[in-house]
């Protein structure tokens, strides 16, 4: 297969040999009279050329080594495999995992709690919120080694059984989602706000959910079900 740089290159060659070709019998008139490959104004369109020709060449090496320099780049190597033990959903789970994996990717790709969702990977639209003893965080701006010894919770951990939990119910209830991939971590923000405020005001609730994103724009539906969720997690 040929290389495309290469080729470009080739090509940009090809065409500076063909003009230098077409001029080299004018520029040799000028090198008889005395000339010497130089016009007076220092350099000849032979020169121009040449020039022009190398920087092209010069380019395309750059933009094939830089290339390959970023494809370098991005390949880490496999590293050292480290055991930890996470605590998530009250059950324990002894894993080996890389120092480097986050708690998103083990959650998803190695446990199966696949409720917890991937969304901007950078921590700034909260769709993979969690609770960390208690206290929502982004799960894929926290390494899971950082996770060891915590209590995890994820929206697995607040049904029981088929039953949804408080959060869940109110959020069916009062609709408070449309695509529905931001709801995860909405629940899990609601649920961490409530289990230090068990009657937030409307203000509460607002800053309490700022963290997550909903781009289909329901947030007077989350906030009444976040007031739905504080009356149902009332003991009776």
């Amino acid at each position: 297969m040929i290389n495309f740089v290469d080729f470009i290159a080739n090509e940009h060659l090809s065409i500076y040999s063909e003009q230098e070709g077409s001029m080299k019998k004018d520029d040799e008139k000028k090198d008889q009279d005395g000339q010497h490959g130089s016009s007076s104004h220092g350099m000849t369109r032979r020169g121009f050329l040449t020039t022009m020709g190398t920087g092209a060449v010069t380019i395309a090496v750059s933009s094939k080594l830089s290339a390959q320099s970023a494809a370098e780049a991005e390949m880490t190597e496999r590293g050292e495999m480290t055991k930890v033990i996470l605590l998530i959903n009250d059950r324990k789970y002894r894993l080996l995992v890389e120092p480097r994996w986050t708690l998103l990717y083990v959650l998803r790709e190695r446990l199966g709690l696949t409720g917890t969702k991937v969304g901007c990977d950078r921590g700034e639209c909260g769709s993979c919120t969690v609770l960390i003893d208690g206290v929502p965080r982004y799960a894929c701006m926290t390494l899971a080694i950082e996770a060891e010894g915590a209590k995890i919770t994820t929206i697995e951990g607040l049904m029981k059984g088929e039953e949804l939990g408080p959060v869940q119910q109110a959020f069916v209830e009062h609709d408070a989602f449309q695509c529905g991939y931001c709801a995860p971590g909405q629940i899990m923000a609601v649920e961490g706000l409530l289990r230090t405020k068990s009657n937030p005001s409307l203000d509460e609730i607002r800053r309490g959910v700022s963290g997550n994103l909903c781009r289909c724009g329901a947030y007077k539906h989350i906030f009444n079900a976040a007031k739905r969720a504080s009356e149902l997690k009332k003991p009776s």
